[in-house]
């Protein structure tokens, strides 16, 4: 099993919206190397769910729910989607700031490519994130 983090704009899709609409299609991700993190997931990998806009935090878990398929929306079939479901709040949003300012993070593509929008997080960052975010 895998560690991803995806980014969404809570106005459009938030943790709330993914918790009671079940499992959905992940959809709207065009950027290359997103669509490479997203194929590259399997069903049963956990996410952890990020705000950005305003709050820029992650804010809980989720996981796949079903692997990679091909986006009926894409005529050329260069992109993919994955089903997520929602899986648990933190108790306590974990920043962007906080995991700036915290040097074990400062490998990860959430801090050196902060537009990327669907990328991997090692077993020790992911064990960091729950342990602040309270889980």
């Amino acid at each position: 099993m895998s560690w991803w983090l995806v980014k969404t704009e809570p106005e459009e899709w938030s943790f709330d919206d993914q918790a009671k609409a079940g499992p959905s299609p992940w959809t709207g991700v065009r950027n290359f190397q997103a669509q490479k993190h997203m194929a590259a997931m399997a069903e049963g990998d956990d996410v952890f769910f990020y705000h950005t806009g305003k709050e820029k935090a992650v804010v809980g878990t989720a996981r796949v729910a079903k692997g990679p398929y091909g986006d009926p929306e894409d005529e050329k079939g260069r992109f993919v989607l994955v089903d997520m479901e929602a899986g648990t709040r933190f108790k306590t949003p974990l920043t962007l700031a906080a995991i700036k300012a915290d040097a074990r993070f400062e490998h990860l593509a959430l801090v050196k490519q902060s537009r990327l929008s669907v990328m991997p997080i090692d077993d020790a960052a992911a064990a960091l994130f729950l342990k602040l975010g309270g889980l």
